[in-house]
C-alpha cells in the first residue's frame, strides 16, 4: 500500500463517464498519467527538465486490479508514488478511491527515450544530478504484471488511422488512446453488461500521426479477452492488452 504518497482528489465529469455512468478507461489512464506527471515535475524529474535534452518518458507497463471499478463516482481521490529504478526501468505506484474505499491498484514501469535515436537512456545516467528518485525495492504486496500470450486467431477486429488530435506534448501517440482502439471491437452488449477487474497492458511500439493500426480481439474465456494492436503497414505489434471482466 502507498504511505506518504502524493494524493489528489479529481472531479469526474460527465464527459469522463460511459452511459451507465462508469469511468471511461482511457479517462481513468489519462488521469494516472496527468497525476504521475504532475508528481515528476515536483520531483524534477517531470517533462519540463526533460524536455530541453530531447528525453522523454515512454510507459512500457501498466498492471491494474480493481476491487470496483468506478461506477457512479463524481469525485476519485488518487495516489502515486515513484517506486524508485534499476537500470533501464522507473517503477510508480497508483491507489484509486471513491473516499476513503479502496477502489483499484495500479502498477507501472517507464523507461527514459532518447527522442532523436529512439533509444533507452539507463535511468541513472538521465537524471545524475537528482538523487530524488531511489533504486527501487521489491514489496510483499506489490502487483505482479502478467503475461499476454500471442493471440492464436481474431474473434473480432477494427482499423483505426492515428489523428492528429490523438497526439501527446512529445508527438507520440496519448496512451490513453491505446486503450479506446483495443476495446473498441467489443460489442455494446458486452461492455454495457460487464467492468473491468484486471487490466494488463504492455506498449511496445510507437505509432505514428497519419499510421493505420488494425485492432484485434480474442475470447481466451466468457470473462477474459486478449487484444492486439499492430501497425497495419508494417504489421508490428504496437499494444498488448489482457483483460479480466465482471458483470456488472
Amino acid at each position: 500500500m502507498i504511505e506518504n504518497g502524493f494524493e489528489k482528489t479529481l472531479e469526474v465529469k460527465y464527459s469522463d463517464m460511459e452511459h451507465d455512468l462508469t469511468l471511461k478507461p482511457y479517462a481513468l489512464l489519462n488521469f494516472l498519467q496527468d497525476l504521475a506527471s504532475e508528481n515528476a515535475e515536483m520531483m524534477g524529474f517531470g517533462y519540463s527538465s526533460m524536455y530541453h535534452r530531447n528525453l522523454g518518458w515512454f510507459l512500457i507497463k501498466y498492471r491494474m486490479e480493481f476491487y470496483d471499478y468506478p461506477i457512479g463516482c463524481y469525485k476519485i481521490r488518487l495516489k502515486t508514488q515513484s517506486r524508485g529504478y534499476n537500470r533501464l526501468f522507473a517503477y510508480r505506484d497508483f491507489e484509486i478511491y471513491d473516499g476513503e474505499k479502496l477502489l483499484g491498484r495500479v502498477a507501472s514501469m517507464w523507461s527514459v527515450v532518447d527522442l532523436n535515436t529512439k533509444t533507452l537512456i539507463p535511468i541513472a545516467q538521465a537524471f545524475a544530478e537528482n538523487s530524488a528518485m531511489p533504486l527501487f525495492s521489491k514489496k510483499e504486496d506489490d502487483l505482479a504484471f502478467g503475461k499476454i500470450e500471442a493471440l492464436k486467431n481474431s474473434d473480432y477486429h477494427g482499423d483505426f488511422k492515428v489523428r492528429y488530435n490523438d497526439l501527446d506534448v512529445n508527438g507520440h501517440t496519448n496512451n490513453g488512446n491505446y486503450i479506446i482502439w483495443a476495446l473498441e471491437p467489443l460489442s455494446y452488449g458486452f461492455r454495457k453488461q460487464h467492468k473491468l477487474e484486471v487490466l494488463d497492458i504492455v506498449f511496445k511500439k510507437e505509432i505514428k500521426y497519419g499510421e493505420r493500426l488494425v485492432s484485434m480481439l480474442q475470447f481466451t474465456d466468457k470473462h477474459q479477452t486478449t487484444h492486439v494492436l499492430k501497425n497495419k503497414q508494417t504489421e508490428e505489434d504496437v499494444c498488448l492488452m489482457n483483460c479480466q471482466w465482471t458483470n456488472i
